[in-house]
């Protein structure tokens, strides 16, 4: 049975990479769907002038993890079968969509790692982003009893029957742990899959303090213990 596939890309100013990433984007998969995050770069415009992908806007920024949250809405809604996220920086290769949306046929999530293997040409993560996707993706197995290798790949597949099953709050880039806090005690299947490890020399921003590492870190363990609370309410079979 052929699976109706959505592809979205949460974008908050990324005019820079947007027409590139959406002509690999449109080449592995005939529908994509592009979440501006209130973006003020042009950005807008750009969408503007395109009829081939379908656009949703937010009026003012409200974070990472809100524009995924409106683009599982939408694909929930619209009744696709799966869900391809991809980040619009071009770290992510849309030639790999077509992998991803095969191992989807037989599991809920298939999440990118750009740990699992080393690619020839990968990049260097910048330290302080490895050391604390290492923590958390640490903590996250502890926690959870899950296998995973990279907590933070934004190149994803879902099930839409999956994300119909998530109540995710979370707006900015903590919303992932939350995700996989309520996708182990829903008991969803979950695959990595290697990608390339790709970083630009290109200033990027989490957003005010958290562009500062330990701040950031600290905001991740709130999330993961609030997320531990809400999902996992009883403390005799909560994840320790």
């Amino acid at each position: 049975m052929e699976l109706r596939v959505l592809t979205a890309l949460p974008v908050y100013n990324e005019a820079a990479h947007l027409e590139g990433v959406l002509a690999g984007a449109l080449t592995y998969c005939r529908e994509v769907l592009v979440v501006d995050d209130g973006s003020t770069d042009g950005t807008a415009v750009l969408l503007a002038a395109r009829n081939d992908v379908r656009r949703i806007r937010h009026a003012r920024n409200r974070g990472y993890g809100a524009a995924l949250r409106s683009a599982f809405a939408f694909a929930c809604r619209e009744g696709y079968d799966v869900l391809v996220t991809i980040d619009c920086d071009g770290q992510h290769q849309p030639q790999l969509i077509p992998q991803f949306v095969t191992e989807a046929r037989a599991t809920d999530i298939v999440s990118g790692s750009r740990y699992l293997r080393r690619f020839p040409g990968d990049s260097d993560p910048p330290e302080e982003r490895r050391r604390i996707n290492e923590s958390i993706t640490t903590e996250l197995n502890r926690r959870l009893g899950l296998h995973l290798t990279d907590a933070f790949c934004g190149f994803k597949a879902y099930r839409t029957s999956a994300l119909e099953r998530l109540t995710l709050t979370e707006d900015g880039y903590a919303m992932p742990l939350e995700l996989w806090i309520q996708a182990a005690a829903l008991g969803l299947k979950i695959v990595e899959a290697a990608v390339p490890l790709i970083y630009f020399n290109e200033a990027r921003s989490f957003g005010g303090s958290l562009d500062d590492a330990e701040t950031r870190l600290k905001v991740y363990h709130k999330v993961i213990a609030r997320s531990c609370a809400a999902a996992f309410p009883d403390k005799m079979t909560s994840p320790l």
